[in-house]
């Protein structure tokens, strides 16, 4: 499986859109980004896993955009082939759920579980979400762009 191939198929999905392949020929040759909707996100994963073979979970994050909201990043990866997979898709200002990938990748539980308590997004169909850095009684979302500096805790060290 090529870049080339990965780029088809992840764009045959529906409202996926997959960006221009780099000016750098290294990463055009190993990289693919598609930015996916909520509602293709699992199936994407699902493609990235059993049609592109990207079966090693690297890792799954948020980004906080402020007026833009969140972004969700999840990276998988063909070892063999050495072609890796960026899936970033957008919940939307305001908005705070996202679809869980965990029946795929069981290394997104924790990562999950860590966006949820850093950025307080609530990944529909998690088996266990709760926090797993902060104490339950913690107040807030400490990567959130608008969690107040002045809280009743002290800084995360």
């Amino acid at each position: 499986m090529t870049a080339e191939r990965a780029r088809e198929v992840l764009a045959a999905l529906a409202g996926v859109t997959v960006d221009a392949p780099s000016a750098n020929a290294a990463q055009a040759a190993t990289l693919v980004v598609a930015r996916v909707p909520a509602e293709q996100w699992q199936a994407a994963a699902q493609t990235a896993k059993h049609a592109l073979g990207c079966g090693f979970f690297s890792f799954l994050t948020a980004i906080d955009w402020k007026t833009d909201g969140l972004e969700v990043v999840l990276w998988v990866e063909n070892l063999e082939t050495k072609v890796s997979i960026q899936l970033r898709g957008k919940p939307g200002p305001g908005v705070a759920t996202w679809p869980s990938i965990v029946a795929m990748y069981r290394g997104a539980d924790w990562m999950e579980r860590e966006c949820f308590d850093m950025f307080g997004l609530r990944f529909d169909g998690h088996p266990d979400l709760r926090r797993i850095l902060l104490a339950d009684d913690w107040e807030g979302h400490p990567l959130l762009k608008s969690y107040a500096v002045d809280t009743p805790h002290p800084p995360y060290r």
